[in-house]
């Protein structure tokens, strides 16, 4: 979630699931388009809601990259009469 604050109440933070933001508009005020429908007048200029909107979804990468686990593939022998094909071979040949 992203903090904001309302254009009415600019002391109280609202917090946003910037995956539910469709579009942010400054006319002149700045007005967050949200899915399902519903909008909402931050404090906020549409340059600072989308720089939040790009930290949170950087963060949500670098987590999910932090904790990924090295994937390796391993190649088994095999009794069936088609020859195994190291995977980088594989590839080079594709």
């Amino acid at each position: 979630m992203i903090e904001l604050h309302r254009l009415t109440h600019p002391d109280e933070p609202v917090y946003i699931n910037p995956d539910l933001v469709l579009s942010v508009e400054a006319t002149p005020d700045t007005v967050i388009t949200l899915a399902p429908p519903g909008k909402i007048l931050v404090a906020e200029s549409p340059e600072a809601v989308a720089a939040r909107v790009r930290e949170w979804k950087a963060e949500i990468l670098a987590a999910a990259f932090a904790n990924r686990k090295p994937t390796h593939i391993e190649l088994v022998a095999t009794t069936s009469s088609v020859p195994v094909v190291p995977f980088a071979e594989h590839l080079d040949g594709e």
